[in-house]
């Protein structure tokens, strides 16, 4: 099938967006990583999910979309508030008490466990090859996290735990209403994260800090970052072929390895590098086989 030049020049700008939005992601955990370390999580939570409510509460606003409506309180959404729950508190906790590079690594296995999930609770069918490149995904997953080795921490399987929280979101976002447009979906998403962080500040039993004119620019800072985080990858995949801007999200593994190398110090090795390639090589065959089964446009 011949591509058209607007169909390219469609796709090379999905590609950059696409990068744009991972950059914008990596640079969010990389502040929040900041201020966790002289913020209690919980605050840091609660403050962050306000402002992005804020946010998104305007966004809807402006589009004209209701946030209160009965779709609102359907299974799925409720589904989809329990996983986004378990996902922000998690991996925030995995941001701030482990290397951002680890984190980001195993992060980047959701696409593997959505394609699981998949399978699991939507009952879409995945073939021999499929589950073959899962398995050694998964494989990848546990080359990261060595759970063998003499330097295991079991402070890794936050990462892992919070991964598996934004894999239910995504599955049961696709099992969502239509009718809730994604300004919708966001200002819900961030109220779970408000609420996540008032429980986990109630257990934790750090209470509240005063915080200084930089702590709040760096809350600031990862807010506007995430904000146009998700704004960016929505674009992308509304710009190009998903198939052409999808691949492009392990660029978020790069940006994050990045930032924690150079702005943290942290250090990498050969089995961190071996299973980064091993979960992405899986990711990306199992991209390719989904666009294989799509009929031709």
């Amino acid at each position: 099938m011949l591509i058209t030049e607007s169909r390219r020049h469609e796709n090379l700008m999905g590609i950059a967006w696409m990068i744009a939005s991972m950059a914008a992601f990596a640079i969010e955990d990389a502040f929040l990583k900041i201020v966790t370390k002289q913020v209690p999580v919980g605050q840091v939570l609660m403050m962050f999910g306000l402002g992005g409510l804020c946010v998104f509460a305007i966004l809807a606003r402006r589009a004209k979309a209701h946030l209160f409506q009965p779709q609102v309180f359907t299974r799925s959404m409720l589904f989809r508030a329990v996983f986004e729950f378990f996902g922000r508190l998690f991996y925030i906790l995995a941001i701030a008490l482990t290397p951002m590079s680890s984190a980001t690594a195993i992060l980047q296995a959701a696409p593997l466990f959505v394609a699981l999930g998949a399978r699991i609770f939507l009952n879409e069918k995945v073939d021999a090859k499929t589950w073959l490149a899962i398995w050694v995904g998964l494989l990848g997953v546990l080359i990261i996290l060595r759970p063998s080795a003499d330097d295991f921490s079991a402070l890794s399987l936050l990462a892992l735990i919070g991964t598996l929280g934004f894999v239910g979101r995504d599955l049961f976002t696709r099992a969502a209403p239509p009718v809730l447009t994604k300004e919708v979906l966001g200002f819900y998403g961030f109220t779970t994260t408000v609420i996540a962080g008032a429980c986990f500040a109630l257990w934790d039993g750090k209470g509240f800090v005063a915080l200084q004119t930089m702590q709040v620019l760096m809350l600031v800072l990862a807010l506007t970052a995430g904000v146009f985080a998700y704004t960016a990858l929505m674009t992308a995949m509304r710009t190009g072929s998903i198939a052409a801007v999808t691949p492009y999200r392990y660029t978020r593994l790069l940006f994050g390895i990045s930032i924690g190398v150079v702005a943290f110090d942290e250090q990498l090795d050969a089995p961190m590098l071996l299973g980064c390639a091993v979960v992405i090589g899986a990711g990306l065959f199992i991209g390719w086989q989904n666009q294989r089964r799509q009929p031709a446009q």
